[in-house]
């Protein structure tokens, strides 16, 4: 049996010859290699501070609620509004990475966010703090891009899933941390010295990150010209298999951005009523996703890229299923297998995006790094729109949907490899 896809392109494994750009002669970081672990800690650091800043008010949406008088589905807007100026400003951001580099874009972006964070804890009211949540996230669009492009061009291509797995590891590391820590300190002060706290944490990120990161190597400058980025969008628009990832990309977020914006307001409420500290703390299943998008590489260099989404899409419908118990520990499980499932997801998929585009893979990921968080401004309203139509059984059914979508996208795609496949020897003997 072949490698197995989301497309015509075949997969990575593991198992591979090793191809001359591999070799010793490749000047390319590689695990064990001069530079790799300072490269990966850094953009570990990176991703941290990314995630930590742009879901830093999502556990403390009832609190949020509580203090302005607003609905679950207006709070939810301090996290759809970051998600979104991300997902709305990473394609210009990455545009600047090419033309200025991808460490001085990663720079100047968590330069702003950060100052913007330490600005979030005074806001005046829900339309202030939805506002500069926005250009916190704007700001933040330097990130994602710019960070798998530094990936591509300085990383052996047989080390490029698991540096990006690590590089998502720390985002669920941000991603928990953020929301246990604001739990915890918004149970005791408050939501405003919450996300101060975190604010602090990050900029404590962006200074290590910056220390850390080695300067790029095989880096070059391209243009700016409106034209020639067009192109490359268009380009990279034009690839089907692109547009499965991107599509695949939205849709897992969809899945992870209704039910983390939702699952406050609903383990305070009966029959579980947990306080506020207990439920930042049931971000800890974050660690999960740390473990899953680590072991990305070697989960496609088993099951092939299309076998790795399957898996993931069938183990978060599952803990969407398991999910509507009003069992707490049956929640917990669920929960768990949501968050291994959206970041194995996550990492393959986005690997793929930087192994498929051959120029412009600022741009490439840039695309899919805009897909995502559509779909995770999608999933937080919603996922929180449902929530307050039909309960958690209206957010599940939001989630379940998308992941049908993804299971359909990638089967799509093994159809379209199929085929492509099939007419390969045809052309070859005409």
């Amino acid at each position: 049996m072949s490698p197995a896809s989301t497309g015509a392109s075949t997969s990575v494994d593991a198992a591979q010859p090793v191809r001359s750009s591999d070799s010793a002669s490749d000047s390319r970081m590689a695990p064990g290699g001069p530079g790799y672990r300072r490269m990966s800690f850094a953009l570990f650091l990176a991703g941290v501070a990314t995630f930590a800043l742009l879901y830093s008010t999502q556990a403390l949406l009832p609190l949020i609620s509580g203090e302005f008088g607003v609905a679950a589905s207006e709070a939810s807007w301090t996290v759809a509004a970051a998600t979104g100026g991300l997902a709305l400003f990473v394609l210009p951001m990455s545009a600047l990475s090419e033309r200025f580099g991808r460490r001085t874009v990663m720079t100047a972006s968590l330069a702003v966010a950060v100052s913007v964070g330490l600005l979030v804890p005074f806001a005046p009211s829900i339309g202030a703090l939805v506002v500069l949540r926005a250009v916190q996230g704007a700001a933040l669009a330097g990130l994602p891009a710019s960070a798998t492009a530094y990936l591509a061009e300085e990383v052996r291509p047989k080390a490029l899933v698991t540096a990006i797995g690590l590089f998502v590891a720390g985002n669920s590391v941000g991603g928990m941390s953020g929301r246990v820590i604001t739990g915890w300190v918004a149970q005791e002060w408050g939501w405003r010295v919450a996300v101060g706290v975190i604010g602090a944490i990050a900029v404590a990120c962006a200074v290590a990150f910056r220390l850390l990161l080695p300067a790029p190597r095989h880096f070059k400058a391209g243009s700016l010209r409106p034209r020639v980025l067009l192109g490359t969008v268009r380009d990279h628009l034009s690839d089907p298999l692109l547009r499965r990832l991107y599509a695949i990309g939205a849709l897992f977020m969809t899945v992870f951005g209704g039910v983390y914006t939702v699952i406050g307001y609903r383990l305070t409420e009966a029959p579980f009523s947990l306080p506020q500290g207990i439920v930042g703390s049931i971000f800890l299943v974050y660690l999960v996703g740390t473990v899953s998008a680590s072991t990305a590489g070697r989960l496609v260099g088993r099951l092939g890229r299309r076998g790795a989404l399957y898996l993931a899409g069938g183990t978060t419908a599952t803990g969407l299923l398991l999910s509507l118990a009003d069992s707490l520990p049956l929640v917990l499980l669920g929960l768990v297998l949501i968050t291994a499932g959206f970041f194995a997801g996550h990492a393959v998929a986005s690997s793929a995006v930087s192994k498929t585009a051959t120029h412009g893979r600022a741009q490439a990921s840039a695309l899919y790094q805009s897909a995502y968080y559509v779909g995770s401004s999608a999933g937080s309203t919603v996922g929180a729109m449902a929530f307050h139509a039909g309960g958690w059984g209206g957010t599940v059914t939001v989630g379940v949907l998308a992941v049908l979508g993804v299971v359909t996208i990638t089967v799509l795609g093994s159809r379209a490899a199929r085929v492509a496949a099939r007419r390969t020897p045809m052309a070859t003997a005409h």
